[in-house]
């Protein structure tokens, strides 16, 4: 994993290198669609390029963040057409029923604002809350509002540190890399929780 990682890092950075910012905003786009292009690398290493004079900071902050809507788009879209319809269809086996879904729905509607925007600020969440979200029918001017301001503090701060850090962009790789796995896991762990809740629920009525 770590490896793929690296592999993927490497042609991030030499797309870049060649296409300027026409590159930035593709990979920024294919993150918040759910491809592994990690910000973390994209982001700090085009705020180096702007401490070169190569990339201009605001033109990369507001780049990146509109190209993190594109893909947030994308990602919704899936999540209410495509996954809305296999959860109604077969959620029961995974122990996602109806009621689950119209808890959801009502959620989304009271919350879904905050979840969105606070979302967009943690690792790996930020990309996939899109998918509830679609999932959930929340409004699409809320959510492509929210998703845009959530993401304007996140590459703020990432293209400050590479602007800042200079040739040592990517000296928080690895803390980001660490706190990767750690929110992969309590949500690995919330899932299984989740299905052993309703699992056990389900065993009282047989």
């Amino acid at each position: 994993m770590i490896g793929l990682i690296s592999l993927v890092s490497s042609f991030a950075l030499g797309f870049i290198e060649k296409t300027g910012y026409t590159g930035v905003f593709v990979l920024s786009l294919l993150e918040s669609a759910a491809i592994p292009v990690p910000s973390e690398i994209v982001v700090p290493f085009s705020g180096f390029l702007v401490s070169l004079g190569r990339f201009n900071f605001w033109v990369i902050v507001i780049l990146t963040s509109l190209a993190n809507l594109s893909g947030s788009i994308i990602l919704f879209f899936i999540g209410k057409s495509g996954g809305r319809w296999i959860l109604e269809h077969y959620g029961k086996y995974i122990f996602v029923h109806r009621d689950d879904l119209e808890k959801s729905d009502k959620w989304f509607k009271k919350y879904g604002s905050k979840a969105v925007f606070f979302g967009r600020l943690l690792p790996v969440v930020r990309t996939f809350i899109s998918l509830p979200a679609g999932i959930a029918e929340m409004n699409f001017y809320k959510f492509s509002l929210f998703t845009f301001l959530g993401a304007l503090p996140w590459n703020f701060v990432l293209a400050l540190i590479g602007l800042k850090a200079g040739e040592n962009w990517n000296i928080l790789h690895e803390y980001f890399r660490k706190l990767d796995i750690f929110i992969l896991l309590t949500i690995l762990g919330l899932i299984v929780f989740y299905l052993f809740k309703h699992l056990k629920k389900q065993k009282r009525y047989v």
